[in-house]
């Protein structure tokens, strides 16, 4: 079975810094768009970032200018670099991924991000 294992969440100031990491094993397939969604407590799940197998990017509104995704298809990683970070990021941060050819989305296990003074 496909599993995404997320790596890299932790608790950080205002305006520090975090990377996030995901990896994609289990099944062979291959992997077409590959992002980051959060959901903060009492709030629906919201898109952060993502990024299709061509390189192409989408990003929320709240996040623009301040966070960068990117991914490494050999590795099947896909990361989020986060600068800048507000309290109203902190979220449970989840990595998602969508086979190529099905469209079948996997999911990760999430990975907390906690943005407090």
């Amino acid at each position: 079975q496909v599993q995404l294992v997320e790596s890299g969440g932790g608790l950080v100031q205002p305006g520090g810094s975090l990377r996030l990491s995901c990896v994609v094993s289990g099944s062979i397939f291959s992997l077409y768009t590959m992002g980051w969604y959060r959901q903060a407590p009492g709030k629906e799940r919201e898109l952060v970032a993502s990024i299709r197998d061509d390189g192409s990017t989408n990003y929320g509104d709240s996040v623009k200018g301040r966070f960068a995704i990117s991914r490494d298809n050999s590795k099947r990683t896909v990361y989020l670099q986060m600068d800048s970070l507000k309290p109203e990021d902190t979220a449970v941060f989840y990595c998602n991924a969508e086979n190529k050819f099905s469209r079948y989305a996997y999911w990760g296990q999430g990975t907390q991000v906690t943005v407090s003074s």
